[in-house]
């Protein structure tokens, strides 16, 4: 059986990819529409219409589609925001004319499309935001990582203050050590935005949390569990997993995706996260890695809905 399930994974795409000529010709002769045309009408607006779009164009043989993906990946690397909201006009521009598509004829190919479009490419220019903050190592030496660090402590710890810079205190809220810098290595400043974002956005959620991580029995450790976080987060974005919720807040706000939708998605896991343990029961913090596991399973389970999306209207209901 997992033979056979293995061989259908492998050969369907590779029928799929050589039928997928003689299928747009017979479609687009039935219908007088392009693929991306019977994508934009026909779809789900969301991640549906957007994924489909997406692969549509990544499979195209057309030169001057290929050439214009190719500067399109090149430039939401460094692009501003306002720059990053005029592509959709240059890619329905170059897409119409391609396909033949007449605007007068087919008035709402453009707006569906180019909304499309802006998702695609805001993920991927997302996808190099949250890289340059990963990559970006917590330097004691920095004022504004200092300053946001101390401001982390202040939103979570209001009624007492630190006693000092390097001080036993900073394991109060789950750091390992008495210098939360070293903690930060993996993720770099991205798991201190986490955080601070979190603590910042949903202060009553945070201390919600941060209580819980000091239960008794059930304890973890809140600042290193929300560093392992980040991590799950930077992969589902990484890998494309996380695109279903993306593509599907961006929809729902009519919006580009941006950071503070990650920083959103990096709330949720870690609101969520902290429920699943406690349900969880653990023995000790030494399940951590198996109820972590099961938990990331959860979430891709739930990515391969076209349907989901991740709401973070955190609600307490017992602090």
């Amino acid at each position: 059986m997992f033979l056979f399930d293995w061989m259908l994974q492998r050969i369907l795409p590779v029928i799929f990819l050589y039928l997928r000529p003689f299928i747009k010709w017979f479609l687009h002769t039935f219908t007088r529409l392009c693929e991306l045309q019977r994508i934009v009408y026909g779809a789900q607006a969301g991640a549906s219409r957007t994924r489909q779009v997406e692969r549509s164009l990544m499979l195209s043989q057309n030169v001057d589609i290929q050439q214009l993906l190719r500067e399109l990946d090149t430039a939401v690397e460094t692009c501003s925001e306002d720059e990053l909201r005029q592509l959709p006009v240059r890619v329905v521009s170059v897409v119409q004319r391609v396909k033949r598509i007449k605007s007068k004829i087919h008035p709402d190919f453009a707006p569906l499309f180019g909304t499309c479009v802006l998702h695609i490419w805001s993920y991927r220019h997302l996808l190099h935001q949250v890289e340059r903050l990963r990559a970006e190592p917590y330097d004691a030496n920095n004022l504004d990582h200092e300053q946001k660090l101390l401001e982390l402590w202040n939103r979570l710890m209001p009624e007492e203050p630190l006693e000092g810079r390097i001080t036993k205190q900073w394991q109060d809220i789950g750091f390992q050590g008495d210098d939360p810098k070293t903690d930060f290595r993996g993720m770099g400043v991205l798991g201190l935005e986490n955080l601070l974002f979190f603590s910042r956005e949903y202060r009553d959620a945070a201390h919600h949390v941060l209580l819980h991580s000091k239960h008794p029995v059930y304890g973890y450790t809140f600042a290193i569990v929300g560093i392992n976080l980040t991590a799950m987060a930077y992969r589902l974005l990484k890998s494309g997993d996380a695109k279903v919720h993306f593509y599907n807040v961006a929809n729902s706000l009519n919006q580009a995706c941006s950071l503070i939708h990650f920083h959103k998605f990096y709330c949720y896991l870690l609101f969520e996260f902290d429920r699943f343990w406690l349900e969880s029961e653990p023995t000790n913090i030494m399940d951590f890695r198996e109820i972590y596991q099961r938990f990331e399973i959860l979430i891709m389970e739930a990515l391969h809905n076209d349907k989901t999306l991740f709401k973070t209207n955190l609600v307490v209901e017992d602090v």
